[in-house]
């Protein structure tokens, strides 16, 4: 039996490429192996209301990565380094390019305790945290301002949106981020999460910069919210995203985009976007 060795997915035996990451199936890039280590058991603990913070238990030699200034805390034998993704060169080299497409740093925080200690992460904004237990060969999707911290076996990848309008005009731009498990993924999400769990075929139209993550089998598209004036009077947006199960979506209630509305000094109230916004967000938005 065959697994890719970037993703640790199991590979049909004429496959030319893996399904989940993409890696090539030749030239070694498969091998009959089993997939990636099983992860520790991680204690860990959430707490608060919307402004939560995930503690940490590590034990002696256990290890979890973060994004950079995600720390909150750390006890004092919890020590961190910065590095880059990858065991050789090459690979270090095309982590640090892929997370320079991604918009993020190119170092990843990595926190390793000598012995008991604890370590406190949070996101930059109000929101609160959920966790993924992905299996091996999990994938899960992820907007590229949702991630917090994971295991060290699961491992991060980009994945680029397949269809052009969507890359385009689906508030997420180009490219995710692919984490595939094993191992406990912890992703943060403003204001409150929503979750549902789609069945084949069935249909979620989500405003586009509110949706935080997906399971891989989850299809992205984007449609016009409308006829042309409910687009533009409608105060929602030109466009909403279109997910198709079968799968798990993750959506947040408030996005950095209508936080800085609010704080905006030469906001006139309301929470509707006039026609201008509407426009002018696609060129604009991040979220």
């Amino acid at each position: 039996m065959a697994f890719c060795i970037n993703c640790g997915s199991e590979l049909p035996s004429d496959s030319k490429f893996c399904g989940h990451c993409g890696a090539a199936a030749g030239s070694g890039a498969a091998s009959s192996y089993a997939p990636l280590r099983a992860p520790e058991p991680l204690e860990y603990k959430i707490q608060g209301g919307n402004l939560q913070v995930a503690r940490v238990r590590l034990r002696a030699g256990q290890e979890v990565y973060a994004e950079a200034g995600r720390m909150v805390y750390k006890t004092a034998n919890v020590f961190w380094e910065t590095r880059m993704s990858g065991e050789t060169l090459g690979a270090k080299l095309w982590g640090a390019v892929k997370r320079k497409l991604m918009g993020e740093s190119l170092f990843m925080t990595y926190f390793r305790a000598s012995g008991d200690g604890e370590v406190g992460f949070a996101g930059s904004y109000p929101g609160c945290i959920q966790v993924f237990d992905l299996a091996a060969g999990q994938s899960m999707l992820v907007q590229r301002d949702g991630f917090l911290f994971a295991q060290p076996t699961v491992q991060m990848n980009i994945a680029l949106v397949k269809k052009l309008g969507a890359g385009f005009l689906g508030g997420e731009g180009f490219i995710l981020e692919r984490f595939t498990g094993p191992g406990k993924l912890f992703i943060h999400a403003g204001g409150d999460l929503v979750e549902f769990s789609l069945a084949s075929g069935e249909s979620l139209h989500v405003d586009t910069g509110c949706i935080v993550a997906f399971d891989d089998s989850v299809q992205y598209d984007i449609q016009l919210a409308g006829g042309i004036k409910t687009a533009i009077f409608g105060g929602e947006g030109l466009f909403l995203a279109t997910l198709t199960g079968p799968g798990k979506v993750i959506i947040q209630s408030m996005t950095l985009e209508k936080l800085r509305r609010e704080l905006s000094p030469a906001r006139g109230g309301g929470d509707e976007r006039s026609p201008l916004e509407s426009i002018t967000g696609l060129l604009s938005s991040d979220d």
